[in-house]
């Protein structure tokens, strides 16, 4: 039974999902402190959280459990990455979830800033009817000048352009090929502050990233100029900001996040009506709620049972669709590394993965984690994952070589090949997933197709009249049923390899008996 703890209010559509597991456990306490979160997480797998819970070094080093944090929601600037990632936790958000909600508030507090809404609406709720002070400007033909061009910018600039205006981006990890299809001029940072009418703020928060627009970047800016954040407090310099608008050299700011949120009621954000706020609503719709718990609560399943993460950020990133395709792979590796453990028990010290056909293109990352994982598997107590898969190889002597071979003459289109050196022992297992189904091709270089689970019994025997015969008398006078059985040889009469699937692990005895049978090299028993 898995234990997973929601820390923060979360919207049922997520815990509809977890609670519809069986294997799972919801403990349900939003507002929980820091002190108890703390007391607390050692009993559990999985913890959820928004943004107002604080997910710690102390916290993920007391989670001796602990195997995945979700994030409902993008940012993930509340959780200890670094600290994640040492003790092999996986944390995962949920990135496209609200990027609708998020655009469609910036769009929201663009118009509001620029027709003077919010400050109407508040004089005439005192009774005044001031139609002169509050003229506005329209958007038509403004210069909107977005720093970040990640999904919820693309979301805001799509709807922008149909209203005429003109798209400036900075983003240093956006090529010009990639800014021509969104229709959007790169430009530099410089640029964007100096040609912009309204600049808006879509990139998390960082390290690099904190004060991204300070005193010197607002200096830039035109008198006429307006600011919006609606991504994450600490991006703005709201002392910068405030002093820039006192002394007229910014028109105003449009803010749905903050450095403290709440703002301290002595917050120089209250000194002028041109400054706009929101209490943090971006994802704060009914629907993006629904999304990022939904998005999240898969992922939470997904980790707990042994699959993969479809957002995870302390872990390579790979694209949806690349990474839907790799799954049965990553099997296939994980089954691999533990049949190589399986026949050599007394470990290795050198592995060799190379990855032949088209899927060598794709980052191998988690195909490398899978067969590290499989190696590891029962020897550590520790998870192994694609967060701490090398480090704990490292640890324990193990090195693994990567090697592509794109362009093959193998009988499969896309096939994975381990070898496995101990001292002067040496196997070699070569696998590919068939039908969605991993298989095991190949051992010692000798190709014997079967599929990677279940019990087996291997034999490595010279080729004679007879041998299966005397195999399958043994089994059946020991009632061991047999599901399947394939034999690869070289040639008539030489080196083969027998596999024998059976319903359950044969006794010793029995294979004692086979190992004993002339001809016969050895016998592996195992169990995948």
């Amino acid at each position: 039974m898995f234990h997973v703890l929601v820390a923060d209010k979360v919207s049922a559509a997520g815990l509809e999902i977890l609670q519809a597991d069986a294997d799972i456990q919801v403990h349900e306490s939003p507002g929980i402190s820091a002190k108890e979160l703390w007391r607390r997480i050692p009993d559990y797998d999985a913890l959820i959280v928004r943004s107002r819970t604080r997910v710690s070094r102390q916290v993920i080093e007391a989670g001796k459990r602990l195997q995945v944090v979700g994030r409902a929601g993008t940012g993930v600037d509340n959780v200890d990455l670094e600290a994640a990632t040492e003790h092999g936790v996986l944390v995962v958000n949920a990135p496209t979830g609200n990027s609708v909600a998020a655009a469609e508030h910036t769009i929201a507090m663009l118009m509001a800033l620029t027709r003077n809404i919010p400050q109407a609406d508040a004089e005439m709720r005192t009774g005044q009817w001031n139609r002169s002070r509050w003229i506005g400007n329209e958007v038509r033909d403004k210069v909107f000048g977005t720093i970040g061009l990640g999904r919820v910018a693309t979301e805001v600039v799509n709807v922008l352009r149909e209203l005429g205006m003109q798209i400036l981006a900075y983003d240093p990890f956006i090529t010009p090929e990639m800014a021509v299809q969104r229709n959007v001029k790169l430009v530099d940072l410089e640029t964007l502050l100096q040609e912009s009418d309204f600049i808006s703020i879509h990139v998390p928060l960082t390290e690099a990233n904190h004060h991204l627009l300070g005193r010197e970047q607002l200096a830039l800016v035109k008198p006429t100029a307006r600011i919006l954040n609606v991504a994450r407090g600490g991006l703005v310099d709201e002392a910068a900001l405030v002093e820039a608008i006192l002394a007229d050299k910014l028109a105003g700011a449009a803010l749905d996040v903050f450095e403290s949120e709440p703002p301290a009621p002595h917050s120089g954000l209250f000194r002028h009506p041109a400054i706009i706020m929101t209490p943090h609503l971006g994802a704060s719709t009914v629907e993006a709620q629904d999304r990022v718990s939904h998005d999240v609560a898969v992922q939470i399943c997904d980790v707990l049972q042994g699959r993969q993460a479809r957002y995870a950020v302390n872990a390579p990133i790979v694209p949806p669709r690349d990474l839907e395709f790799l799954v049965p792979y990553i099997d296939l590796a994980t089954r691999m590394g533990r049949f190589l453990m399986e026949v050599e028990s007394t470990g290795a010290t050198r592995v060799e993965l190379t990855v032949h056909g088209p899927i060598a293109q794709i980052d191998l990352a988690y195909i490398r984690a899978g067969a590290l994982q499989g190696l590891l598997a029962g020897i550590l107590e520790e998870r192994v994952n694609v967060v701490n898969a090398d480090r704990l190889a490292s640890q324990r002597g193990m090195h693994l070589m990567e090697r592509k071979q794109i362009q093959h003459t193998h009988r499969y289109d896309n096939m994975l090949t381990m070898r496995l050196t101990h001292g002067d022992q040496r196997w070699t297992v070569r696998g590919a997933v068939l039908h969605g189904v991993p298989n095991i091709v190949s051992i010692n270089d000798l190709w014997v197709e079967f599929v990677a689970d279940g019990h087996m019994l291997l034999t490595a025997h010279m080729d004679r009249p007879g041998m299966i015969g005397r195999v399958g008398t043994i089994l059946g006078d020991a009632d061991v049923n047999i599901s399947f059985m394939h034999v690869g040889r070289r040639a008539p009469r030489q080196q083969a390899i027998m596999v024998i699937g059976t319903d359950e692990s044969p006794p010793d005895h029995v294979c004692n008996a086979i190992r004993d049978l002339q001809e016969f090299n050895w016998v592996k028993s195992i169990a995948l």
